[in-house]
């Protein structure tokens, strides 16, 4: 899945993607995307582990970009975020996101999300269910961010 343009869009955005430095990669299979995210002290906890929280937030954000990815013209949410974590992954790691869509439906896109550490090792697994809406009128599903 191209999402070449929604990765554009994101990296002039303030929000948590950029803050936790998620990179969002295109994949050649349809309904697929992928993110990277190192470890550090931004998304660990305070014993040198990934937070768990950082980990769904990564999930999540893949998800909705594969979400608008589809679905340009509409606006994303994220209703449901569902996770097991499977095991530790330490400050200085990187891990990497999987997102496979499970259903595209009119207004619930369902995506099943692996996240791996560098070793292949599977960290966790998460479900997330965005909710995909028209915007009012006047109102643009995503814009870039003006200069300040």
């Amino acid at each position: 899945m191209n999402i070449e343009k929604q990765k554009v869009l994101i990296e002039q955005q303030d929000g948590l993607s950029n803050t936790l430095a998620m990179e969002f990669l295109s994949t050649p299979e349809p309904g697929t995307c992928m993110a990277r995210m190192k470890v550090d002290k931004l998304n660990r906890q305070p014993f040198g582990f990934l937070s768990g929280g950082a980990t769904l937030a990564l999930a999540e954000n893949l998800a909705g970009v594969g979400s608008m990815s589809l679905c340009p013209d509409k606006i994303s949410v994220g209703i449901n975020v569902s996770g097991n974590h499977i095991s530790a992954v330490r400050e200085g790691d990187t891990v990497t996101a999987y997102a496979k869509l499970l259903h595209q439906g009119r207004t619930l896109h369902v995506w099943q999300v692996e996240v791996k550490n560098t070793l292949g090792k599977l960290v966790s697994t998460v479900q997330v269910t965005n909710y995909v809406i028209n915007p009012k009128k006047g109102d643009q599903p995503f814009q870039p961010a003006e200069d300040e």
